[in-house]
């Protein structure tokens, strides 16, 4: 199995549009590595791909990849996509997928009725593109020798469908992760979850690979920096430290992990801070865009 990180960025990307924090204006210079939005692409054999999460960088991030390069006039070594929620980090890209070319849309019943609640997504031509609902816990092909399975993980209604009150460990088809097997090696994506529970450490026991969810340091990080008011756990994100983070979760996993989607604020993105060597010293790496993943 092959993975490649075509975007390692939250919602947002780093450099966000209108932000100015430190990180930003580094990526700005060129003192870190700029970041697109969170998205995957995999494949079982180098040849046919599918993209795991259609972020809204991902015209450029397939031209950054020649594996995703058209071969024929009209063509793409894109068998499939996947969309593990509804937050337009994750399928506005959708959008630009629409030129006739087919593809199957997997997503949970709950999401393709987010899709569905909005026409600007019937762009997508449903004689090209099959919409295949998939219930969780229920293995699929993603593409010939590829497998995977949709699992609940603890999240939230994306931003756009919050009202008044928000609980943000809802546990259903709203938010999930994917586990992925060509049948050699297993490796797990969940690029959202607002807590790690005792299950979720059990499900992960058999992961080669753990590509997690690493959206900011500390909880009250965008509060702090003054970039926001939310806390992450508001907004569906367990943080990376902390006596309850992810680091400390899921230290116990002898899987290899990476951490992306990970928010324009986040100290992590910086190779010489103390924040990266603390991560590199508990057994995890940091995702960047084009990081690939040979499993």
């Amino acid at each position: 199995m092959k993975i490649v990180v075509l975007g390692a960025a939250a919602g947002g990307g780093l450099p966000q549009w209108n932000c100015g924090c430190v990180n930003c204006n580094d990526a700005r210079a060129g003192r870190l590595r700029s970041s697109g939005q969170s998205s995957l692409a995999v494949s079982a054999d180098g040849s046919r791909w599918s993209i795991l999460n259609a972020s809204p960088d991902i015209r450029q991030q397939m031209q950054d990849r020649p594996v995703l390069h058209p071969q024929g006039l009209r063509d793409s070594p894109v068998a499939s996509v996947l969309v593990t929620n509804g937050d337009i980090d994750h399928i506005a890209g959708l959008l630009s997928l629409r030129e006739q070319t087919p593809f199957d849309l997997f997503a949970t019943a709950g999401i393709h009725e987010v899709l569905e609640g909005n026409r600007i997504f019937d762009a997508l031509a449903r004689d090209k593109v099959a919409r295949c609902r998939v219930a969780l816990d229920t293995p699929f092909a993603l593409h010939d020798g590829l497998d995977a399975m949709l699992f609940a993980v603890p999240g939230k209604v994306p931003l756009f469908m919050e009202g008044e009150t928000v609980d943000t460990g809802l546990i259903g088809e709203q938010t999930v992760g994917v586990r992925l097997s060509d049948g050699r090696s297993t490796a797990y994506y969940i690029p959202g979850c607002a807590h790690v529970p005792d299950d979720l450490l059990d499900r992960l026991s058999d992961a080669d690979h753990l590509l997690f969810d690493g959206t900011l340091w500390d909880d009250d990080e965008m509060i702090r920096s003054g970039t926001g008011i939310k806390t992450g756990r508001r907004m569906g994100h367990i943080p990376i430290s902390g006596p309850d983070g992810s680091m400390v979760r899921l230290t116990g996993l002898a899987a290899n992990k990476t951490y992306i989607h990970i928010n324009n604020t986040n100290p992590v993105w910086r190779e010489d801070g103390a924040e990266r060597a603390e991560v590199a010293r508990q057994g995890w790496q940091v995702a960047h865009d084009g990081l690939e993943i040979v499993l």
